[in-house]
Parts: C-alpha cells; structure tokens; sequence
C-alpha cells in the first residue's frame, strides 16, 4: 500500500517567454501605480530659485467661447413656417 502512493510534487511546465513578460509587465505596472499614489500621498512643492518660497495662487479666468454668427433671415422664417405646421 505504502507503494502505490506518489509524494512527488507534480510537474510544471517552464513558464514561456509570453507568461515572462506578462509577469514582469504586471510588477513593472504595479510599482509606476505605488509611486502615483505616493505622488499624491506626499506632493513634491515646486520651488524656484529666485522666489524663495514666495507662493501666489493662480488665479483662473473663466473664457466664454463666442458664440457663432447670428442665424440668418432664411433659417428664421424656415423655423417659423415648421412652427405654424
């Protein structure tokens, strides 16, 4: 009885060229993920030489784009007519 048992471990392939590359790709992504969230955990403050640390928020404008030119009589009156219909 003690014969017919196999405590081998059983066989397995050599991973392949692709499952390599899938491997190393997937560490390689989750360490640039790691430093992304520690960028926004700890950000770096950007200082200049010759303000010495002098910080003055931006101030952002809001731009209304312009609208286009003004329909023109034949599109007015083509609306209208639909209208009366």
């Amino acid at each position: 009885m003690a014969a017919e048992l196999n405590f081998s471990p059983p066989e397995v392939p050599e991973p392949t060229f692709l499952e390599n590359l899938l491997r190393y790709g997937l560490f390689l992504g989750a360490i640039f993920q790691l430093i992304c969230v520690l960028a926004i955990i700890f950000p770096v403050s950007k200082s200049h030489d010759g303000e010495g640390g002098h910080f003055e928020p931006r101030k952002f404008e809001v731009t209304k784009k312009p609208k286009g030119p003004a329909p023109s009589q034949s599109k007015k009156s083509k609306k209208e007519t639909k209208k009366k219909r």
